[in-house]
């Protein structure tokens, strides 16, 4: 195919090429059409330019039939079918919001495809401009302490504004964690597969994790003890108390657990005045940020262990802990008491209008 440039419209393919406000395709398209007025050969563009001999003619029969202003940008295709109307998108949006398929407690393209009368790819692409997912949930669970705000505005005070001289510890156990060994050894990972492992185990007893995390430093003093009384409680209180500053009061923030309010515990508390429990809302874990390094330590050394007793499960606890303590990270919490107490309050107004 030949061509013939006039040199307005050479000149203006040229500048295109040098021009940064002109995107790659324009100036491929150029170059197209230069090269071609040359005349090179069609086998030579190709393997220049990358382009395939279908994507050469189109650009010059659009050139030698719309000139120059054929080529600013590729001409849109007629949709082969008509858009939904209006009314059946708003069908659509009003059932996955509303309403349920009679066999099921949650639609999937499929169901709603059949109920309303579409494809299954038109219900798909109005959940994806809409941002809807009906085949996920998101549990929650509203605290209906009475104390609530108070509580809440107490530990988030520790986080946000720790008094002096002290130290605030965040404390937990991470109970009935399991020695699980494989029967069968798992397969590698490669290159386009993933690691393997069996679904079959061996259980070798259990151990409980006490863990008390250094709010502010991020340090974390943990000892795994076979039950998760009060008396192990106590053992874990009386290895703070030697393992911190005798000249600064420490700060406990734990959870509503009958183990961390038993008689002997308040005997202990009551000989060691420097030592201040703060319970978090009942229902409201969530407020205690060891939680978070208990997330961290199931997903990173436990959940894909394999441990063939107690002793080695144990032994894996404390590396992780030592190898965490070496360099320390503290966890950030930025949200205020207010921000979520206003949460918490829009959540009760909507499940009241639901009952």
């Amino acid at each position: 195919m030949k061509i013939s440039l006039g040199d307005k419209d050479k000149n203006t393919l040229q500048r295109w090429l040098k021009s940064r406000a002109v995107g790659p395709k324009q100036k491929l398209r150029a170059k197209i059409i230069l090269m071609t007025a040359e005349g090179r050969p069609t086998e030579e563009l190709m393997s220049l330019l990358n382009a395939s001999n279908p994507t050469l003619n189109l650009w010059r029969k659009r050139y030698l039939e719309c000139g120059i202003n054929g080529l600013v940008k590729g001409k849109t295709r007629a949709p082969g079918k008509p858009p939904l109307p209006q009314d059946k998108v708003q069908e659509i949006l009003t059932l996955t919001m509303t309403g349920k398929p009679i066999a099921a407690t949650h639609w999937s393209c499929r169901t709603m495809a059949k109920q309303v009368g579409v494809s299954r790819m038109s219900v798909n692409r109005i959940w994806r401009e809409h941002k809807l997912k009906p085949h996920r949930v998101k549990g929650f669970k509203v605290s209906n302490d009475p104390l609530f705000a108070e509580k809440l505005r107490d530990v988030i005070g520790l986080y946000l504004d720790p008094p002096e001289k002290a130290i605030v510890f965040s404390v937990d156990e991470k109970s009935q964690i399991q020695a699980l060994d494989r029967t069968q050894p798992g397969l590698p990972i490669k290159p386009g597969k993933a690691g393997t492992m069996t679904h079959d185990y061996k259980r070798h007893g259990t151990t409980t994790l006490f863990a008390a995390l250094n709010v502010h430093e991020g340090t974390v003093i943990g000892e795994c003890l076979p039950n998760h009384r009060n008396d192990e409680f106590l053992k874990f209180l009386k290895k703070l108390d030697t393992q911190t500053d005798k000249t600064l009061d420490v700060h406990l923030i734990v959870d509503n657990y009958a183990t961390h309010k038993h008689p002997n515990v308040k005997e202990w508390l009551a000989k060691h005045p420097r030592f201040h429990l703060h319970f978090t809302p009942t229902s409201a874990s969530w407020v205690n940020l060891v939680e978070r390094f208990f997330r961290d330590i199931t997903e990173e050394q436990i959940r894909r262990g394999v441990f063939r007793s107690v002793d080695e499960l144990e032994a894996t606890i404390k590396q992780y802990l030592e190898h965490r303590n070496a360099n320390p990270k503290p966890y950030q919490w930025t949200a205020t008491p207010e921000a979520i107490l206003a949460k918490v309050t829009r959540a009760k107004e909507m499940l009241g209008t639901l009952h």
